[in-house]
């Protein structure tokens, strides 16, 4: 039996997923909203406070940004591993495993006696919260009606920058008001209550098939799925924009709130971590994108995504507060619909382990984060903003370079152009 859609478990081949606008299909994206909510919400919680620790713990913008990387490496390792205990357990299970133990580590690491402890913390919460964007593409791929996938896709990424707001909206004015450790802690509950309505609302899988149940021989081992996910150049290229764009996103918002304290701006904390709202167009960006990619193709969309966010990130050299919180919608929308665009073409393009493609992809996207998120710091400390700011466009400017070379749609040809011009009654 050939299955209803491609890469689908053979013995669930008479299902085609969710249908658009399907009590299940809501159920499905309201459950992944929250698992993004409680995820990224705590995961970026504490940059909204970098400042903060730098200054109660007594380090540099650039070890305290480590904070934030110790947690995205924990990720980036932890990725692989949870495909696998997706492949066994099955994709709800092991997404609802690994929020509630991340849960349980974000209540507790901020109050970590030492800076040592608390990068060590971080990381092992970085670990498990590696479950959920592990998971969540590859589970929207096998219970979502193939042509509203990327659809699907966007409402999810929507639904970490929501996450990622949240948790640095709350972390901000608590902070302000108490310390950072209280700040901290507060988005933990809050993480806490999303992970408890994901599991609630979430439905059980019908597409997976769990390995034990699988047929003698259509089994792959881990070696050969990551094999065949790290030899096709499309994915390559579509693991680069994961690693260059988060890196470069993730540094913007490390050290901005350095720069907003300082001339000529010299914003109060609470102001500062307002400037975080921007990730509202993030959440707006990335559900468009994924309509917009359904009805025009990924390739044009991703493009004009890196275009948005490059932009944006060089307005942000401004001394007008305006203009740089312009820049900073900006390249916060153009992010967020490259990420939606390129995480959910991923799952598309993979024939085989879907699961282990999207670990690779986001492998790649918080080891960036981990990287950029503190190079970033070193550039600016040795050339101010500037330094930063030209790093950041530097990446995002051969995340472009990438698309145009590598992930040109392949029924794209040049004469069609031509084409299209000689039609035309003049």
């Amino acid at each position: 039996m050939t299955p209803a859609h491609p890469g689908r478990a053979a013995s669930s081949a008479s299902w085609n997923g969710h249908s658009h606008g399907s009590s299940d299909y809501r159920k499905l994206l309201a459950g992944l909203f929250f698992a993004g909510i409680a995820t990224f919400a705590q995961l970026y919680s504490p940059q909204a406070v970098l400042a903060q620790i730098a200054g109660d713990v007594g380090v540099s913008a650039a070890d305290a940004a480590l904070v934030i990387s110790a947690s995205t490496l924990g990720l980036a390792i932890g990725v692989i591993p949870w495909s696998l205990v997706a492949d066994r357990l099955g994709r709800v299970r092991a997404m609802s495993i690994a929020v509630i133990a991340a849960t349980v580590f974000g209540l507790l690491v901020p109050f970590a006696p030492t800076f040592s402890l608390l990068l060590t913390g971080r990381f092992v919460e970085g670990l498990m919260l590696g479950g959920v964007p592990a998971i969540a593409i590859a589970y929207l791929s096998e219970e979502i009606e193939p042509r509203h996938a990327a659809r699907a896709a966007g409402t999810y990424v929507a639904g970490t920058s929501i996450g990622g707001l949240l948790g640095r909206l709350v972390a901000g004015p608590v902070t302000e008001l108490t310390n950072w450790r209280v700040g901290v802690f507060t988005v933990g509950v809050l993480c806490a209550v999303s992970a408890v309505l994901f599991i609630s609302l979430i439905p059980a899988p019908r597409g997976f098939v769990p390995r034990r149940a699988r047929e003698r021989g259509t089994d792959l081992s881990l070696v050969r799925l990551l094999g065949a996910n790290l030899k096709s150049p499309r994915l390559l290229a579509l693991y680069a924009q994961g690693f260059l764009l988060m890196g470069g996103f993730v540094a913007l918002y490390n050290y901005l709130g350095f720069r907003l304290a300082h001339d000529p701006f010299n914003l109060p904390q609470a102001l500062i971590s307002l400037v975080f709202v921007a990730y509202l167009a993030g959440t707006w960006s990335s559900a468009q994108a994924g309509i917009l990619a359904a009805r025009f193709g990924r390739w044009s969309i991703l493009l004009g995504s890196l275009a948005c966010m490059t932009v944006g990130v060089l307005l942000t050299l401004s001394s007008v507060l305006v203009v740089v919180l312009l820049g900073l919608v900006l390249a916060t929308a153009g992010f967020f619909a490259a990420h939606a665009v390129a995480s959910g073409w991923t799952g598309a393009e993979a024939t085989v382990g879907r699961a282990q493609a999207s670990s690779l992809y986001n492998l790649s996207y918080y080891a960036g984060s981990s990287l950029f998120g503190w190079l970033g710091g070193v550039f600016f400390v040795q050339w101010g903003w500037g330094g930063t700011v030209g790093m950041v466009a530097g990446l995002a400017v051969l995340a472009a370079a990438l698309t145009v070379v590598a992930l040109r749609p392949r029924n794209l040809r040049p004469h069609r152009t031509d084409s299209w011009l000689r039609r035309l009654p003049f």
